[in-house]
């Protein structure tokens, strides 16, 4: 099953596909030409010149490398460590090579000599492969996993308080619905307790979703209009546990139940591309008693997100004088088994 030892963040060798991995290389290979710049300028008036032209030679060799490798992720995955991280440089170092071989035949001398430029490829590429070994080592899967399941502990009180409460208030109205309420609640416990790092289908989270605002409709009754509008067939994508009912939570403790006229709770999921995107929303008429608590679990989900798919998922709100929309966008490529 697909978990969090599968994600970029727990990789010695980066994903070089992965966005944040690119900004990471993009931002590191700047700064050391800004530092090199300051190095090389005979004065401080400069050094802004000396920084573009070295922007001119390091940005077409860097962009052209993210491409290769981006292109030959897969294989360089296959390989061990340390051979992956030889390849790397020794793509780097050809290259720098062929750059160089290029801008001396266009007439320019201002890269120096063959050597130095290809050893200070070598150096960038092995701080940068050093630095993304060091970060996998932070975010290695136990303490990833520690994390997640600190996370999940503070969305289960939570879930599992609302969820008594709706059949708590059944008991002695309607004791068969009470039964039939608790059913339906083993089971939502059961998914509370699940292992945190592991991922669950959408079809799966769904399906929780749906058991739990069952649960709150007995509790609010025709107060509680629930429109699914699911748009394709990928029930399959795996997804985060516990990414979709504390929104839904959020979305009846903070938009439905403060009204007296109660409210419509929209879930929309769809595909744009590679991306998975959940909307989820709510009326806010009457919120303000609610509103104070509305962030914990958001900040909850960013920072699991953050945890899984790194700079590749995000989370965004949309709040309107008359409507609150949460909106999850997943990367939702095949991942690795």
């Amino acid at each position: 099953m697909t978990s969090i030892r599968h994600f970029p963040a727990t990789y010695p060798l980066p994903d070089w596909r992965n966005f944040g991995v690119i900004l990471r290389v993009l931002l590191g290979v700047n700064v050391l030409t800004l530092i090199g710049a300051l190095v090389q300028a005979p004065g401080i008036d400069q050094w802004l010149p000396r920084f573009i032209e070295m922007t001119a030679l390091v940005e077409p060799l860097l962009l052209l490398l993210l491409g290769l490798l981006a292109g030959l992720r897969d294989v360089l995955r296959r390989l061990p460590l340390r051979l992956g991280q030889l390849a790397v440089l020794l793509l780097v170092m050809a290259l720098a090579m062929g750059q160089q071989i290029y801008w001396q035949s266009l007439g320019f001398p201002e890269g120096g000599s063959m050597l130095r430029v290809v050893l200070l490829a070598c150096v960038t590429c092995g701080l940068l492969l050093l630095y993304f070994e060091l970060r996998a080592r932070a975010f290695s899967p136990a303490q990833a996993e520690a994390r997640l399941a600190a996370l999940n502990a503070r969305i289960r009180p939570h879930f599992l308080f609302n969820s008594l409460n709706a059949v708590l208030s059944l008991i002695r109205a309607r004791p068969q619905q009470a039964e039939a309420a608790l059913e339906s609640l083993s089971d939502l416990f059961r998914a509370a307790m699940r292992d945190p790092s592991e991922l669950v289908s959408l079809a799966d989270e769904i399906a929780l979703g749906e058991q739990y605002l069952e649960l709150e409709k007995l509790r609010l009754g025709e107060r509680l209009t629930v429109d699914w509008k699911i748009d394709g067939n990928f029930s399959n994508i795996p997804i985060p546990p516990l990414m979709l009912q504390p929104l839904l939570e959020n979305a009846v403790y903070h938009g439905i139940e403060p009204a007296p006229e109660g409210g419509l709770l929209g879930v929309n999921v769809e595909r744009h591309g590679e991306e998975l995107i959940i909307i989820i929303t709510n009326p806010t008429a009457g919120q303000s008693q609610h509103a104070v608590g509305n962030h914990m679990a958001l900040a909850n989900i960013r920072e699991r997100l953050a945890l899984y798919y790194d700079l590749e998922a995000r989370l965004d709100i949309l709040a309107g004088a008359d409507r609150y929309e949460v909106r999850i966008t997943l990367p939702c490529q095949a991942l690795r088994p």
